[in-house]
């Protein structure tokens, strides 16, 4: 399939190396510099052009193409870029947007702006904050067949109960899966024998209770629930962070500067306390006993803010810490300081699109460590080499980075173990490095 994503920033380069092994990409930007750049760091060809323009397109290939993709920070051109690659024919548009107005707009006509399928950042990331305070400790968190099932990525502390005890010795869950191990830059696939070490980051796939028991006995144990939450900045992410919270039943803090924005925000979330005041202001934090708070979000536009943010935040002894992070470059860093996770727009967007661009058994995907390997579901057909054989069996099929999670079947979840048999249409969750995946998806 040909694939043209207008946009080269750190979305539309993620986009284009997730696609890039099995479909023929174009990748546009009017940045020349960066377009050369790129010409010899990714598997693509790359073109110098401005999206909304025709003849850009057209020399992109639009008429070939089966897929566009609009990825640039500027949300007007990702939509009339769909709506140009519309009158070219029969092309399937999608539109990466910031602002949460733009896709009410979308969702309530349909085919507004010739957009097939909109992608909201400020959304998505607004979700993937919330999806993280349900979990104690958590670095990553997403969910599978409409919640059954639970993805999470847990850093190993030197306190936890679970440090050098064997997979096996730490595996006491009804339903829960090993997935994998990060040691450093290393990938370890556990078995029963692996030795769980400090500092590990351990992925687990299981039920929702297994994996929030799994947070609250062994990554962070005796964690309490969450109650008090503050989020740092009324930007449109910082809004709809509040917003989720309320919609949830917990009545959050918003600390927010500017005279207008602090009071547009406490019309519209009557249940969030708003403080109109700078957020860096240490003796105001002490003041309204911030250091009370069980979770405080960053969520200012500035990363060197946010990061400023969640130190003070620390220094006053927040239990944990979330901050927004626009350039990836910087995760590294935010977590060797302490931030205990940094969540960036860029890939929540990224991941979201790519889900869009999986063969129509690819049910949803989940990006972990930064695109270096996924969790998906997806479902297993009739014609697959692995149906009707058990897991011990039709895993030699996989390669060795490859873990079956869990298993829906008829709406009930099966806990996968080596005897289990597949069977043609089951949800299947399972763990992958990246860069085999189009070979793992195809036996499905």
């Amino acid at each position: 399939m040909r694939v043209i994503v207008v946009g080269a920033g750190e979305v539309g380069q993620s986009i284009a190396n997730n696609l890039s092994d099995s479909h023929d990409v174009v990748l546009v930007d009017r940045d020349e510099a960066l377009v050369e750049e790129l010409t010899y760091e990714i598997d693509a060809l790359v073109i110098h052009g401005d999206g909304t323009d025709i003849a850009t397109l057209r020399e992109a290939g639009i008429e070939d193409a089966e897929l566009l993709i609009a990825s640039t920070d500027n949300d007007e051109a990702n939509i009339v870029t769909c709506g140009a690659a519309k009158t070219t024919g029969d092309v399937f548009t999608i539109a990466r947007v910031k602002r949460h107005s733009l896709l009410e707009t979308w969702q309530g006509a349909e085919g507004a702006f010739g957009v097939d399928f909109m992608a909201s950042s400020n959304l998505l990331t607004a979700e993937a904050i919330f999806r993280l305070s349900g979990f104690p400790g958590a670095h990553d968190v997403d969910s599978f067949i409409g919640g059954l099932v639970r993805m999470a990525e847990f850093e190993v502390g030197p306190e936890s109960p679970i440090v050098e005890l064997t997979v096996e010795e730490a595996d006491q869950y009804d339903s829960l899966t090993f997935a994998a191990i990060f040691r450093d830059d290393e990938l370890i696939i556990p078995r029963g024998d692996t030795v769980i070490q400090e500092g590990d980051r351990v992925v687990v796939i299981g039920s929702t209770g297994s994996v929030t028991q799994f947070a609250t006995e062994t990554v962070r144990a005796g964690g309490s629930d969450l109650e008090e939450v503050v989020i740092v900045g009324g930007s449109e992410i910082g809004f709809h962070t509040a917003r989720l919270f309320e919609e949830h039943g917990y009545r959050p803090h918003l600390i927010e500067q500017d005279h207008d924005r602090a009071r547009e925000i406490a019309e519209k979330l009557p249940n969030t306390s708003v403080w109109e005041h700078d957020a860096t202001d240490i003796d105001f934090l002490e003041r309204e006993h911030v250091d009370e708070a069980d979770m405080i979000v960053a969520a200012l536009k500035h990363d060197d803010r946010n990061l400023l943010v969640s130190m003070l935040a620390q220094k006053l002894g927040v239990d944990r810490t979330i901050s927004l992070i626009e350039n990836t470059t910087y995760a590294e860093l935010f977590e060797k300081v302490g931030i205990d996770v940094a969540v960036s727009p860029r890939e929540e967007t990224a991941e979201e699109i790519v889900r869009f661009t999986r063969d129509e058994q690819t049910e949803k995907i989940a990006m972990v460590e930064h695109d270096r390997a996924e969790v998906l579901e997806v479902t297993l057909s009739g014609e697959s080499p692995i149906a009707g054989r058990q897991i011990a069996d039709a895993t030699g099929e996989f390669p060795d980075c490859v873990v079956i999670g869990a298993i829906s079947r008829d709406g009930e979840l099966v806990v996968p173990r080596g005897d289990t048999v597949l069977e043609a249409g089951d949800h299947v969750v399972l763990f992958t490095e990246t860069q085999v995946l189009d070979d793992v998806t195809a036996l499905f």
